[in-house]
């Protein structure tokens, strides 16, 4: 009888405590920060329903374009641009493609970039660091495959000293790109074109020469597992930024198309500010565009399917997370620095005012169950049904930012079918939207763990490559050696191996890698591997 009320006592103290905690959380502090959770919950809702609606718009646009007659309307807007007259006259265009490694999805992207229907020259250099990356024996299969069709080739650059490996290798692409090309359009390897995608985008080059850049932004097909539905809603609010049919702010270093003549003659510092100690080749020229008030445009058909590899666990989530939020250390001036710092400060807070109304409103639902199972009176309890009411606003809001999301990405499904039409039809059907709610929890919580990792270590594992920063730009480069008994190394999304030895992939848990990445916080060196 003594231990049963002991027992008893004990489970009236923590009834007591999740009342007491849950009346704290009605206070006017705590209101507020539940009531700025619902606000951000809508605010990301409506950015996607004007995100949709963009795309949208090019659906009807295109749908309308071959009701009126032209059958091509996914390639071109006007039939009459595929007449032999206008051909001949579209500029050259060099595509460079930086690689690092070989996974499920390379052969297939790869081929629908080379296959592209522009009509015009177009060359395509695919940059490797050395011959002993795997991209490079796969890619000479590939070539060997179209040798007839395409003009490509494959570099091999060296190894970066002065900047990150990826700008090292598209800069060497520049340096070896015909003399005649107008245009350059950097692609990484997981981008999946449409065939009328370099049209489209040279096009737009075409009609407004003012444009410094065009970019676009991937549409994430998760693989099932919760890593891929984090990167998925990582890049989702994103997404509205690139949806803007037109002038944006954002720029995504998966696809940038340049004037190529900027880098013959370094206007503005592009080539300059990218080797000199650049990390990050989109928020340097982000930067610089900035700086020199330089137009960034996203047609709506630049977006492109972006299968996520089919193994990507928490673990890898969190290596991309850890690379995504290391972009905000580096800066090229004291004004980009101050920018980035303020993007970094408000993301963390908002991350968290996303968060923290779901902890709190999982407090007010166990209390109010504690308070209905036991038969509480609100006399011998603090329990308040204000509590509740933020519960409720709080799920509704949720459902609202939902079905919002959904909807954009049923619309950017569809922009694709439409867009590649030959292609395996996208679709809806497989993803997971319980699972896209867990992942926007984990995702939001992480940022903010991930950021501040960055902001004090100073220094990044990029593929088997450590590097440091120091004034906002590299200082120092160190590379691991694979040992010769140790399993293929993979990048985060694409699963692909680094090296060329073939094994099981290392099964690494998200709490390993965390604590790996608390431990490098202190010794950087002692994980370089």
């Amino acid at each position: 009888m003594g231990g049963g009320g002991g027992a008893l006592t004990s489970m009236d103290a923590l009834d007591s405590f999740l009342f007491s905690l849950s009346n704290s959380f009605c206070t006017p502090l705590a209101l507020f920060v539940q009531i700025q959770g619902c606000v951000i919950c809508l605010v990301l809702a409506f950015g996607w329903a004007c995100a949709a609606y963009v795309r949208n718009r090019e659906i009807k646009r295109i749908k309308g374009r071959v009701q009126a007659g032209n059958s091509f309307a996914f390639i071109c807007n006007d039939i009459s641009e595929l007449e032999h007259s206008n051909q001949v006259n579209l500029p050259r265009v060099t595509v460079i493609m930086p690689l690092k490694g070989f996974g499920e999805h390379n052969l297939h992207n790869w081929r629908s970039q080379i296959t592209s229907l522009y009509g015009g020259p177009l060359e395509f250099l695919f940059v490797v660091e050395s011959t002993e990356d795997p991209a490079y024996n796969a890619v000479l299969r590939l070539l060997s495959d179209y040798k007839d069709d395409v003009d490509a080739s494959i570099l091999v650059a060296g190894l970066a000293t002065t900047c990150s490996q990826k700008i090292h290798n598209q800069l060497v692409g520049v340096e070896k790109m015909h003399k005649n090309s107008k245009y350059v359009l950097f692609l990484d390897d997981d981008v999946r074109l449409h065939p009328g995608t370099i049209g489209a985008l040279t096009a737009e080059m075409e009609k407004n020469p003012d444009i410094f850049i065009q970019t676009g932004y991937p549409l994430d097909l998760p693989s099932g597992s919760l890593g891929s539905y984090c990167i998925y809603e990582y890049h989702m609010p994103c997404s509205m930024g690139f949806a803007t049919g037109g002038k944006t702010f954002f720029l995504w270093g998966g696809c940038m198309m340049m004037h190529a003549d900027d880098f013959r003659y370094d206007r503005y510092g592009v080539l300059s500010g990218l080797q000199d100690g650049g990390y990050s080749d989109d928020m340097t020229l982000a930067a610089i565009a900035g700086a020199h008030k330089r137009l960034i445009t996203s047609p709506p058909v630049a977006i492109f399917p972006h299968p996520l590899a089919s193994d990507l666990n928490l673990g890898r989530y969190w290596n991309y997370l850890r690379k995504q939020t290391f972009v905000l250390e580096s800066y090229t001036s004291h004004v980009n620095k101050i920018m980035n710092r303020a993007l970094f400060t408000s993301h963390c807070y908002l991350s968290w005012g996303f968060v923290a109304p779901y902890f709190m409103s999982l407090i007010h639902v166990l209390a109010a169950l504690r308070f209905y199972i036991k038969g509480y009176s609100l006399e011998e309890t603090s329990f308040s049904s204000v509590g509740m009411l933020m519960v409720c606003s709080l799920a509704m809001c949720t459902v609202i930012e939902l079905l919002s999301m959904w909807n954009l990405t049923r619309v950017e499904v569809h922009l694709c079918n439409i867009l590649s039409p030959e292609a395996p039809q996208l679709s809806l059907a497989s993803y997971n939207w319980g699972l896209v709610f867990i992942a926007i929890l984990v995702d939001n919580f992480l940022y903010t763990i991930s950021a501040i990792r960055s902001h004090f270590s100073q220094s990044i594992n990029w593929s088997g490559i450590r590097y440091y920063l120091k004034d906002g730009k590299i200082s120092k480069i160190e590379r691991s050696i694979p040992k010769l008994d140790m399993g293929p190394i993979y990048t985060d999304l694409g699963g692909k191996h680094l090296y060329g030895k073939k094994g099981m992939a290392p099964k690494v848990s998200f709490l390993g890698s965390l604590a790996k990445s608390l431990a490098q916080w202190r010794q950087p060196k002692k994980f370089d591997s």
